[in-house]
């Protein structure tokens, strides 16, 4: 299963306008997309009683996983 995950390719769009990665092309992309949404929520609740390490947890995860994003990103981060 792994070896699926690891296969070459864009996971994601470039975006029309702007910086960073657009909508996913693949389902290695909405698969990891699901997952970060679902890692992010699942903190927000677990943490809402002590905010301030709810948001210092949410933040980090939230930028974990940008270097997958910008690898699997067709034609890579740039300004557009």
């Amino acid at each position: 299963m792994l070896h699926l995950f690891m296969r070459q390719g864009p996971w994601f769009r470039a975006k029309w306008h702007g910086y960073g990665t657009g909508l996913p092309v693949a389902w290695q992309g909405w698969v990891l997309l699901a997952l970060h949404i679902a890692l992010i929520a699942g903190l927000a609740v677990l943490l809402r009683e002590r905010p301030v390490v709810m948001v210092i947890a949410v933040v980090l995860a939230a930028l974990a996983p940008m270097p997958i994003y910008r690898a699997r990103t067709e034609g890579g981060w740039r300004w557009r």
